[in-house]
């Protein structure tokens, strides 16, 4: 299996055009990425793009700050699971988890949960904003919540993904739930550590760039075999 399936080729830019979400909804289906990820505005476009491929479409609740209601973020995820997003990744709320208020940041990911009627949830704890004591503990509480995932990040914060938090998030998940790296995901060499490091899943708006890459990497060493 190649990169490609494992990219959630993502466009979250807040001046992102529907010319542009067309453009990556195409995208996704000629590479064959997992997901378009987009803002849930975006929903019904990408469904009707998407009907008949094999892409899902997936859609950010509570981004990228984490700090709204818990209605509000059930009612998004309700809004976005009926116009036909396929996979939901919600931001946790960081300042409650901080402050050590772990059972409401659990009852927060539970309502989306709920509302997202048993299609996979990924939870972004934002690692660039918390120790590394925290980031086991987050882990850990996505784990007991029942999230399909647990997310290094939005993009839209200090910092992106990092091998090492990477590495340390899937010791913690132990295979029980999967780890999306996203953040700064660039190219292919970048993509690649992340996967050796345990990342399941791939966020990035340069999935394009990075399967291009991985292919023409193919066709040099066959040609160097040959």
């Amino acid at each position: 299996m190649g990169i490609a399936r494992l990219i959630d080729h993502t466009l979250l830019r807040p001046d992102a055009r529907p010319d542009q979400v067309e453009r990556l909804c195409a995208d996704a289906v000629q590479w064959g990425f997992a997901t378009v990820c987009v803002n849930s505005c975006y929903v019904p476009l990408c469904r009707r793009r998407m009907e008949g491929s094999s892409v899902m479409v997936c859609t950010v609740i509570g981004f990228p700050l984490g700090a709204m209601l818990r209605e509000v973020k059930a009612a998004e995820a309700a809004a976005a699971v009926n116009l036909g997003a396929d996979e939901l990744d919600m931001v946790m709320n960081i300042g409650w988890f901080k402050a050590g208020a772990d059972e409401m940041v659990v009852s927060d990911i539970h309502r989306v949960l709920d509302a997202a009627q048993k299609r996979p949830v990924k939870v972004i704890i934002e690692t660039c904003l918390l120790t590394e004591e925290e980031k086991e503990r987050a882990t850990r509480l996505v784990m007991e919540s029942g999230a399909a995932f647990v997310k290094t990040s939005t993009g839209f914060s200090a910092g992106g993904a990092t091998a090492e938090d990477v590495m340390l998030l899937a010791r913690v998940a132990a295979a029980r739930i999967g780890v999306k790296a996203a953040g700064g995901i660039r190219d292919y060499a970048t993509a690649l550590k992340m996967i050796e490091a345990g990342a399941t899943r791939i966020g990035t708006s340069s999935g394009v760039a990075i399967a291009n890459e991985e292919r023409n990497q193919g066709l040099k060493e066959s040609r160097s075999q040959g």
